[in-house]
């Protein structure tokens, strides 16, 4: 009997595959024990990497940089490519960035989007359905592009359509096809936070909006635009925490998918 290794990557379709192997007699039931033994998490002594969440959600664990070591931080990033699976760290320092790409080939640093990526061999091309992600500014940019960053390493085309803030509304109105064309929307703005309702107000597609920490001192670090993006008239419009692009496309994905996002 053929003895598979299935211990790189942990994605439904290999576990399909394997368990395909069991019933038909061309795997051992010996053989995909070992490979499912250490499917739960990877013990690294200070941490414990969920390997089974691609299973359960559709995406694997991501990992978040701010407060780690440049030597946890790739520790974790290697575990996750062992497995053959999509690494993606956010909050990414830029000492961070050069330790990392210094330690492991092929990981793309994004420094606007504080990012790290390496897909996984097998990633395929984006496709479906569009996440369009429109910031009112470019004091935003950070959060738009982590949110545009995460949205494309789930398998998501990206369209970006940044600084057409409420303060020049023909902006906005310009573009209105493109957001109309979007499968989902991701919205990013600070100071009041009003773009979010503007848009939920065009378009019948969905609307995710991201409050960011960009204004002067009455906006209390993103709390204003955050009570007006969950206040605004807009109906249906969600409403993630103060800037969390990477939640936003998250949950885009989602939506689009009608529930886990597809492995990434």
């Amino acid at each position: 009997m053929q003895a598979l290794c299935y211990d790189r990557a942990v994605d439904p379709e290999r576990i399909r595959a394997l368990l395909a192997g069991v019933a038909s007699g061309d795997t051992s039931v010996e053989s995909a024990l070992n490979a499912l033994a250490d499917l739960p998490f990877a013990d690294l002594g200070d941490a414990r990497l969920d390997h089974h969440r691609q299973l359960r959600t559709g995406m694997p664990e991501v990992v978040y940089a701010e407060g780690k070591t440049d030597d946890q931080l790739i520790r974790l990033l290697q575990a996750i490519i062992d497995r053959g699976q999509t690494a993606l760290a956010t909050r990414v320092s830029r000492d961070q960035a050069l330790a990392v790409t210094a330690g492991i080939d092929g990981v793309v640093h994004n420094p606007a989007a504080r990012t790290l990526l390496r897909p996984a061999p097998d990633a395929p091309e984006p496709s479906g359905r569009t996440v369009c992600i429109v910031s009112a500014g470019t004091s935003d940019q950070p959060v738009a592009e982590e949110a545009a960053v995460t949205a494309s390493a789930l398998g998501h085309p990206v369209d970006r359509i940044y600084d057409v803030g409420v303060s020049g509304l023909h902006r906005v109105a310009s573009v209105r096809a493109r957001l109309q064309a979007a499968g989902a929307i991701i919205v990013v703005a600070g100071m009041e936070g009003a773009l979010a309702s503007v848009v939920g107000g065009l378009v019948s597609r969905p609307v995710i909006a991201v409050p960011t920490s960009v204004g002067y001192g009455a906006s209390f670090g993103g709390i204003a635009a955050l009570l007006g993006m969950l206040n605004g008239c807009a109906s249906g419009v969600t409403v993630v925490n103060i800037d969390n692009g990477f939640g936003a496309a998250s949950a885009a994905s989602r939506i689009l998918h009608g529930g886990a996002a597809d492995g990434a």
